[in-house]
């Protein structure tokens, strides 16, 4: 009788430790993927990094250089510019005819996938934001103060960029360049 009872608690004991069988099961048809999910690889950030140290050291074809033929350049005030040539102009000349020294500090990146765009100027694929502080020195030996920038770009689907939009208070900028030297 002990054994047959020992037999059952062993048995039972066996039975409560295995794991039963999962079943299979399919992905229902209807679930979406999230709206927009991080992206971990840094290749986008060390791209925009470099250009930034491009856009610094005044080689302006270095800072296009991943910029997509039709790319096109927004600014917060609602300034822009279409395609890469116009946006090789306008920094050749800025770098080379306004702005004297520009340097960038306290950079953060984040990328993300859109998987689904809003209402709005949001495309589905990947878009870096970042934001970092910029000192700029202007040829009329006025400088800003270290302030804010945040830029957003927008990669097609061959990893170039083809849009940037950068979001910047322009009035220290404005009165700097005003001023006399």
């Amino acid at each position: 009788m002990k054994n047959a009872l020992l037999i059952l608690f062993c048995s039972a004991l066996l039975m409560g430790c295995t794991k039963p069988k999962e079943e299979a099961t399919e992905p229902a048809a209807d679930v979406k993927p999230p709206q927009a999910e991080i992206v971990t690889d840094s290749k986008y950030a060390e791209m925009a990094k470099k250009a930034l140290e491009n856009l610094s050291s005044g080689n302006i074809d270095g800072f296009v250089s991943d910029f997509a033929d039709s790319a096109v350049y927004y600014w917060s005030a609602g300034d822009s510019l279409a395609g890469k040539a116009a946006i090789i102009a306008y920094w050749k000349d800025r770098r080379g005819n306004v702005i004297e020294s520009l340097s960038y500090s306290d950079d953060i990146w984040l990328t993300i996938q859109v998987n689904e765009p809003q209402r709005g100027p949001d495309l589905k694929g990947i878009w870096l934001m970042g934001w970092w502080k910029t000192t700029v020195t202007y040829k009329n030996g006025q400088s800003v103060k270290p302030f804010w920038v945040h830029t957003d770009y927008h990669f097609n689907s061959s990893d170039k960029i083809d849009v940037v939009i950068q979001y910047i208070d322009r009035a220290p900028i404005n009165a700097a360049l005003a001023a006399k030297k």
